[in-house]
Parts: C-alpha cells; sequence; structure tokens
C-alpha cells in the first residue's frame, strides 16, 4: 500500500509517501480501499509532535477518517462484505490507499455521494454533529454561533444547524469566503467584527478556534447558554469569571472523538448514520472539497491545510 509517513516530528521536511505491506485485518476490522482520503488539522498536530496517536493506531501514519470500499473482512464481521461503500472513523493511518477500521466505526456511503465528496464527510460531519446536538443539545428555534465556519467541520456544522431548524451566525477568517458560507444558511460575520457585530445572543457557540474568542464568547451567550470547544489551534488557555458562569447559567464543554474509547467511537458513529446519513443522501446536507492533490503531492497539500480562505475539506488522490 501507499501511506503518508511522519519520519519524526517538525514540518514538511518529516513527510513522506511509503509503500507498504497492506494492513491484515483482525477479527472485527474491515480492509478499506481508499480513492480519497481527508486531511485535517489534527494530522499537523501529528506533524508537530503534539498529538501522537492513541494506542493501536498506527504512530506513524496520520490520518483521523476513512471512505472507500470493502476490500476484505475479519472472520467475525457480520456487517460488511467486499465492495460496500463505507465511510468512518480510524484513531489513525487514515492517510494511506489500504486503512483498517473497525467494523462498528463505518457506516454505508449512500449512491448519492461520490467518492471525493464521500471523503470529505466522516470527520467533518460526525465532529459537527457529535458537538452542536450530543455535547450541545441544540434545538430548533435556538441561535447556534459557529466560529471558524468554512472549514470542514464549520461548513457542517452550519448546514446541520440550519437542517434542524435554528438560526445560524458563522464567523470567518476573510471576506473572501463569505459568499460560500453564506450560500449554506449561516448569517456570516468577520472574525475581525466578532463580538461587535452580533445582533443576538446565542444558545450554543461551537468553538473551532480557540482561546482568542474569550472572553467576548461569554459576554455573548445567552442564558444557559453551551459553549462546546472543538479546537485549540488559536490558543489554549483562557480566565474564567466564575460569577458570570454562575449568573448565565452557562456550560462550557470539550469534546475530542479520536481518543475515544471504542464504545463511545462507535455511538457517535451510530448517531452519525441516523440522523445524518439521510441528509447527504436527500441532498440537504453537502460535504464541501476545497481542493485535491495527489497523494505524491502530500507536502502541498499540508500547506493548503494551513492557509487561510479554505472552504471545506483538502483531499487526496490516492488513484494516480
Amino acid at each position: 500500500m501507499r501511506a503518508v509517513v511522519f519520519t519524526g516530528a517538525g514540518g514538511n521536511e518529516v513527510v513522506l509517501v511509503e509503500e507498504r505491506p497492506h494492513p491484515e485485518p483482525g477479527s472485527e476490522d474491515v480492509l478499506v480501499r481508499v480513492d480519497y482520503a481527508g486531511l485535517n488539522p489534527a494530522d499537523l498536530a501529528q506533524r508537530a509532535g503534539n498529538y501522537p496517536a492513541p494506542p493501536g493506531s498506527p504512530p506513524d501514519v496520520p490520518g483521523l477518517e476513512v471512505a472507500g470500499t470493502v476490500e476484505s473482512c475479519g472472520d467475525r464481521v457480520s456487517s460488511w462484505r467486499p465492495g460496500d461503500r463505507v465511510f468512518g472513523l480510524v484513531g489513525g493511518g487514515g492517510l494511506a490507499d489500504r486503512v483498517l477500521v473497525h467494523e462498528r466505526c463505518i457506516a454505508r456511503v449512500p449512491d448519492e455521494l461520490g467518492e471525493q465528496e464521500a471523503a470529505a464527510v466522516p470527520e467533518a460531519f460526525i465532529t459537527a454533529h457529535d458537538a452542536a446536538f450530543t455535547r450541545a443539545g441544540l434545538r430548533p428555534g435556538e441561535t447556534l454561533l459557529v466560529h471558524g465556519a468554512s472549514g470542514g467541520v464549520g461548513s457542517a456544522a452550519v448546514q446541520l444547524g440550519v437542517v434542524v431548524g435554528a438560526r445560524v451566525v458563522a464567523t470567518v477568517r476573510t471576506p473572501k469566503v463569505e459568499e460560500a458560507v453564506a450560500s449554506l444558511g449561516a448569517d456570516v460575520l468577520l472574525e475581525a467584527d466578532f463580538p461587535g457585530g452580533m445582533s443576538v445572543s446565542p444558545d450554543v457557540i461551537l468553538e473551532l478556534v480557540g482561546a482568542t474568542h474569550f472572553p467576548a464568547n461569554l459576554d455573548v451567550l445567552a442564558r444557559r447558554g453551551r459553549i462546546v470547544v472543538v479546537s485549540v489551534a488559536g490558543g489554549n488557555e483562557i480566565q474564567l469569571p466564575l460569577g458570570l458562569l454562575m449568573q448565565k447559567r452557562m456550560t462550557i464543554a470539550g469534546t475530542v472523538l479520536r481518543a475515544r474509547p471504542l464504545e463511545e467511537k462507535a455511538t457517535a458513529v451510530r448517531a452519525f448514520e441516523r440522523e445524518v446519513v439521510p441528509g447527504l443522501a436527500s441532498g440537504r446536507l453537502r460535504p464541501l472539497v476545497d481542493s485535491v492533490y495527489p497523494a505524491a503531492d502530500v507536502r502541498a497539500a499540508f500547506d493548503r491545510l494551513e492557509e487561510r480562505g479554505k472552504v471545506g475539506k483538502v483531499l487526496l488522490d490516492f488513484t494516480a
């Protein structure tokens, strides 16, 4: 198989594409043949040495998600057969043309999605759904604020909020992505205009950037509001005024998918299967692809991942 490999911690100088033996499925695993693989900011953190793979995952092959066609199955797998199109979550090893994944951490890809579209779905939509609904309990009629709304998770969260009947406000860093995010149904606000440009108090805030938006998040949040922190790329530490937290009866939570135990990760995938996949099949939800790079150009793909102005996911093409 071909796989993206990190030879150490650093920048693009530690990134290679290598040929390796195909992995062998364990008794409850499936081996997925991958045409396109999605990059995530977590891959950059792992490249820098700050986000190691959990035990049991390849330590030097990044990638948190998988989408493709089942090639073979372990002897105890009953839900999947070779030829099935699937997508889901892995703890590592996703940036390769063959990926092992536990049978409970994948869902069936709707026929309506092409290969690139499917590859742009799992990490983005499962993370957004889990954060907005499982963690924050977003309800119809509430207001959702999404920081960092033009990326994969952000654009998925905007759409999920709109579909459920919430009012969605989205912040973006650069004017060139405003139109694309607005087309998803959000009221768009430039990050430089937050919080002064806010005209409503959000019930739920999905923080996909980090500490840079605090304490403003606390100030604008509605009473009994909920904040879920999904990323700390924009800073890891804040000062928390406990009196304000008490007065507003607010809830602040954090979330991460990669390090969860199998049972919790499988539960998130099943919720995605029930509540998100039908919207992808109907076209009410649509994965966004920013750009596609040949796997051999993975360093350029990482450069794009680090740039501002992306809309949706950056993908690697393993078909060449």
